[in-house]
């Protein structure tokens, strides 16, 4: 089997919301960023709940989030896999949050879907506040934008109105 690490954490010291996934699908490997599967729902959920025109490349996502003190990282730093269902994730590697949490001041992490949740609890017992969230997947039925964004305005000042 193949060992296929993820990617590095997108953060700067202004960061005060961690979302955590559970390790890049196929697609986003390919484009060697998040959430690269334009089916995904991340990131028209993310620029719809700042009511901003989403933007494409990999360096505007990443201005984005840090204007936004959004985190962006996946508990799973490497694994065995084949395909990009969680369910086939094998040999995972946990990331190591020392980096983030010592630099940041987080007000919440945000774990993108059960296996995002179930792998996080198994392995960190935090005092920063934590939610499960429905994956932004296009392989779950049960997305609810609403959820997102509910929780998201009870932790992000935001400048416009929802």
């Amino acid at each position: 089997m193949i060992v296929h690490h993820g990617f590095g954490p997108v953060f700067d010291e202004q960061s005060e919301v961690l979302i955590l996934g559970s390790f890049p699908s196929v697609k986003s490997r390919e484009l060697s960023f998040y959430y690269g599967n334009r089916q995904n729902r991340f990131w028209d959920m993310l620029f719809g709940f700042f009511r901003e025109e989403k933007r494409e490349s990999i360096q505007d996502k990443i201005s984005f989030l840090k204007e936004k003190k959004i985190a962006l990282w996946d508990i799973v730093s490497a694994c065995t896999i084949v395909g990009s269902q969680d369910a086939k994730l094998q040999a995972v590697e946990i990331s190591d949050l020392t980096e983030i949490l010592s630099h940041c001041n987080l007000k919440v992490i945000l774990l993108n879907g059960a296996k995002a949740y179930e792998l996080f609890i198994k392995h960190y017992d935090l005092t920063v506040p934590i939610c499960k969230m429905p994956s932004t997947s296009p392989a779950n039925p049960r997305y609810d934008r609403d959820i997102w964004w509910d929780t998201l305005a009870k932790f992000i000042q935001k400048r416009e109105e929802i």
